[in-house]
């Protein structure tokens, strides 16, 4: 690996010092421009190869300007690329996690929610309470725009209808809501019209605010999660209210099984806790009232949030203790996932086979009448939908660990591309020549003191027939340089995707420390390395 000098400027390409050695001649920046020009059927560029030079001349420099090259300047250092031949710009796929990375679809879901690939190789987040899904990594458009303009600023979370920002995380309900809402509505409805059969129609009232107060302690159960995550210093992208449940995305995941523990007990004891303070509610009004019907509905349905959740199996809270209880003995964190997450398809199958036989025979303690006229096949669906959540879930778990793991491959340092700085006014040609001889694969544009203005896009030199380069200066196919385009070499895993994700563009400029330049690092390549890394097995 090629490593600058701490004078701030860039050394010359043929010089060798501190035991480091220019690097040999190498395929040129871009391939040949007749052939890009007019394609042969069946022939092009192929995905992941970039430009070269012509292969029956390998020493076939590029042309220069009439009147002679322009000042020469000496090439930045920076390691080579990750693998074998250039790559054209593509849009980088981040884990959000997860991701949207890649999430990093970051992807924890809650019955009742990874990675994110933004997160997005990102952000990747993840979901507590009664459900948690997968974060795949957040997906960020690549900046695609000329020199001049600024990237596109990521957009805010959504999800839903906005209702709020407690403790400045957005709670948002979910079109699926509703949906929930109005199928409590008319089964509770059904019940009270047994039970309190003087009210008529004005049941279905108090059945919907028993459904708005049943989501307002789903609420109360997510900002537990929420709560504990801001304290361990836990970013959480949101909240979001749905068909079952709630779902809390935490963008990041636990330093501790101490603290991945408590993140997921919180969940059920505020449940639990809820359940207390409507019994004890019940105990002062009385007995087949409205009042004493809708904390008894309460009361018993914190009690099966909180009982659910604490089965022992991914997605759920119990399944998050179990891992954080297995990582703790094992102390590795992949084991606990491992385990957690097949004893979770366990218990979707469970669900799926169990939950209808018991609601018939009435092990349940009531016959079908009882769950308000729910027959056998409306008992086999809600089955299967929880099977298929629970089962969803688990596999998502899976995926969001194995992206985790595999995320401290993916190093700037490792996947920079070598470059060399030319001034505003040199001709393409003559940067190109220039590079292929130092072997870099990136041109960097400089003032006079050797301070990076731009990035030439690699794009944009494609798009250049050879007979125009001598005359074509590289500053005209340079994007210049943001702030959120200068990232530091010692990046790595999920700060690099995140660096990445806030500012989307197609190339960045790597450099060190002391702010000298080492290299380019182009969003495909690191969009490669992850794709490779998450397709390698655990």
């Amino acid at each position: 690996m090629d490593e600058s000098g701490g004078s701030g400027q860039p050394r010359s390409g043929t010089e060798e010092t501190d035991g480091h050695r220019a690097a040999p001649p190498r395929p040129g920046l871009v391939e040949n421009p007749d052939a890009a020009a007019r394609p042969r059927p069946g022939e092009g560029p192929q995905p992941g190869e970039g430009p070269h030079t012509d292969p029956d001349r390998p020493d076939r420099p590029g042309p220069t300007a009439p009147g002679g090259p322009a000042p020469s300047a000496p090439p930045a250092h920076g390691t080579p690329e990750a693998g074998s031949g250039t790559h054209p710009p593509s849009v980088p796929t981040t884990p959000t996690a997860p991701p949207t990375p890649p999430a990093p679809t970051a992807p924890d879901i809650d019955p009742g929610g990874p990675p994110a690939p933004g997160h997005d190789p990102a952000a990747p987040p993840q979901h507590h309470a009664h459900r948690s899904e997968a974060h795949t990594p957040p997906t960020g458009p690549g900046n695609r725009r000329g020199k001049g303009r600024s990237p596109k600023r990521a957009k805010e979370p959504g999800g839903g209808l906005l209702m709020g920002r407690p403790f400045g995380v957005p709670v948002y309900v979910a079109p699926s809501w509703f949906l929930v809402a109005a199928l409590i509505t008319w089964v509770f409805g059904g019940q009270l019209d047994r039970v309190l059969p003087e009210l008529g129609m004005a049941r279905y009232l108090v059945s919907l605010f028993f459904a708005v107060a049943f989501y307002a302690s789903v609420l109360v159960h997510e900002l537990a999660h929420t709560v504990a995550a801001l304290r361990f210093k836990l970013p959480v992208r949101r909240i979001q209210l749905q068909f079952f449940g709630g779902v809390s995305e935490i963008e990041k995941e636990s330093e501790t099984p101490g603290r991945e523990f408590v993140l997921a007990f919180v969940g059920p004891l505020l449940s639990l806790i809820l359940a207390g303070l409507f019994y004890l509610a019940l105990l002062a009004v009385e007995p087949g009232t409205v009042p004493g019907v809708l904390l008894a509905g309460l009361m018993i349905s914190n009690l099966i949030v909180a009982a659910f959740n604490l089965l022992p199996g991914l997605p759920l809270d119990g399944g998050r203790m179990l891992r954080a209880v297995v990582w703790k003995i094992t102390g590795k964190p992949m084991s606990g996932t491992i385990a957690a997450a097949w004893v979770g398809r366990a218990l979707a199958i469970s669900v799926l086979v169990g939950l209808p036989l018991l609601t018939h025979s009435g092990a349940l303690g009531a016959d079908a009448d009882d769950f308000g006229g729910m027959d056998t096949v409306l008992d086999a669906l809600l089955a299967a939908i929880l099977a298929a959540i629970i089962w969803t879930g688990a596999g998502n778990s899976l995926r969001m660990a194995r992206l985790r793991e595999h995320l401290p491959e993916l190093q700037a340092r490792a996947l920079t591309r070598r470059a060399v700085p030319v001034e505003t006014h040199t001709p393409l040609s003559e940067a190109l020549r220039r590079a292929n001889d130092a072997g870099a694969r990136a041109l960097v544009v400089v003032d006079g003191e050797g301070e990076p203005l731009s990035l030439v896009r690699e794009a944009a030199i494609v798009g250049v027939p050879e007979h125009r380069r001598p005359w074509v200066a590289v500053s005209g196919l340079a994007q210049d340089l943001t702030d959120g385009m200068r990232v530091s070499a010692d990046l790595a895993g999920e700060d690099l995707l995140d660096t990445l994700r806030a500012t989307p563009a197609t190339e960045y400029l790597v450099v060190e420390d002391s702010g000298e330049i080492y290299g380019v690092l182009s969003a495909a390549d690191v969009e490669r390395a992850f794709v490779k890394a998450m397709a390698r097995p655990s």
